[in-house]
């Protein structure tokens, strides 16, 4: 995955509380189990008026906010089943940041595993950065917007795994060593399970 360190980019507003996971990728657009082509079906029943004609009143349709990198969102956000698909179509079509008073708690664990970053801050908050430039630092856990700073927290393994594009198995491998000497004492302390 691409590390994600800092990020400057305006901040989409989609300021819609309880967005599920079937808004972001219906099961109608889930034509295959990869995590490719699902960008075009990103937020369809909004995103498009009949077949495929664009909905001009949909944020990620009109010039200020084409090719967003970053959503500023409701509360909730991520709400619904646990598809993963819904994370693969935002980050296919570009996305690496969502902003939100809260997620649910699989998407947002779904978005770390994938490279997107999912950030809480009070609603007033989001409300004042929705459509504004904002610059994220990830280390510095700072979100800048108009001369103001605002701090957030994060887990710090989601963090890092973030910030040196890890995934699960990626973060896991990092302990190789310590897995490989446990598994060396084990095999003398246990020998029969490793026949």
């Amino acid at each position: 995955m691409t590390p994600f360190t800092t990020l400057t980019a305006v901040a989409a507003p989609l300021l819609i509380d309880n967005v599920d996971t079937d808004a972001i990728i219906p099961s109608r657009e889930m034509k295959s189990t990869g995590r490719t082509g699902l960008a075009e079906g990103l937020f369809a029943p909004w995103r498009y008026v009949e077949g495929r004609v664009p909905n001009p009143d949909f944020v990620l349709n009109q010039d200020a906010y084409a090719g967003a990198q970053i959503i500023a969102g409701g509360s909730n956000f991520g709400c619904g089943s646990s598809r993963e698909h819904a994370v693969w179509a935002l980050a296919e079509y570009g996305i690496r940041a969502i902003i939100a008073p809260s997620f649910a708690p699989i998407f947002a664990a779904n978005c770390i595993r994938n490279g997107l970053l999912p950030m809480v801050l009070p609603a007033e908050v989001v409300a004042q950065i929705a459509g504004q430039s904002v610059a994220i630092d990830l280390a510095a856990q700072t979100l800048s917007c108009g001369g103001e700073t605002h701090s957030f927290a994060i887990d710090a393994e989601a963090k890092a795994m973030l910030l040196e594009g890890l995934d699960a198995i990626d973060l896991t491998l990092k302990f190789g060593a310590a897995i490989d000497a446990w598994t060396q004492t084990d095999r003398a302390a246990r020998p029969w399970i490793y026949l």
